[in-house]
């Protein structure tokens, strides 16, 4: 009778276990999107997809790593506020950069700038690009999941899951950027309203933008980018 209920346990710890790690796997999934489209306009400045692919595959190596120094170190490094003042701050730096070389006044400038910038993207500088930037946007996932699960292995799996999801789903969104022209625009606008985000969390934590208003905001922008298709023209 021992043995019976010992197994019913088990087999019900098991189910307990499978469904955890299926909600890890789908929260990790959820908050990619933004995440997966801000690294394919990182790699999206290579101009060889071999290096493309090897960008993709050894931030994203350097990326997991630096997942789990954060997940072992979570309830520690949660506390100091500067950590996601940095991220933030990391992110907006990000967007307005990009915005600001987009809308350089003269042609001159525009060409120059592009030059320099594509001149300091090889790919070695991209890979620890890609890492710091899924760290940026990992914070709110890894925080979320250590609220899930206190079975480290089991958060582990699922960031593991999560992180070879990110590097298929970078690249699917690697193309859609060659296809379609406003979506580049609207990735960063995206990572603008992340960082402004997390920015009001710190700044102001009582003031928090509710998660329908900010996902609303963020389907607005992917649909905007996805709303015109690039013309290939045929010589």
């Amino acid at each position: 009778m021992l043995e019976q209920l010992a197994g019913y346990e088990g087999a019900i710890l098991s189910l307990n276990t499978l469904g955890i790690l299926i909600v890890l796997v789908a929260l990790e999934a959820s908050l990619s999107a933004d995440n997966a489209v801000a690294i394919a306009t990182l790699v999206q400045d290579l101009d060889n997809p071999d290096h493309q692919r090897h960008a993709l595959n050894w931030g994203l190596v350097f990326a997991f790593v630096l997942r789990i120094g954060l997940l072992l170190t979570a309830t520690w490094i949660m506390q100091f506020w500067q950590v996601a003042l940095a991220a933030a701050l990391y992110l907006l730096w990000m967007a307005i950069n990009y915005f600001l070389k987009k809308f350089a006044d003269s042609e001159e400038e525009v060409s120059q700038s592009n030059e320099s910038w594509q001149a300091s993207n090889s790919l070695w500088s991209i890979i620890p690009l890609i890492a710091l930037t899924d760290l940026a946007f990992s914070l709110d996932s890894v925080t979320a999941a250590v609220a899930l699960s206190n079975q480290t292995w089991l958060i582990l799996t699922g960031v593991l899951i999560g992180v070879i999801a990110l590097r298929f789903l970078a690249e699917l969104f690697l193309h859609w950027i060659e296809k379609f022209p406003y979506l580049q625009d609207a990735a960063y606008l995206v990572i603008l309203t992340v960082g402004l985000r997390m920015l009001c969390k710190v700044v102001s934590p009582d003031i928090e933008i509710p998660d329908w208003l900010a996902l609303t905001l963020m389907a607005g922008l992917f649909t905007w980018g996805f709303s015109k298709q690039a013309v290939l023209e045929i010589d």
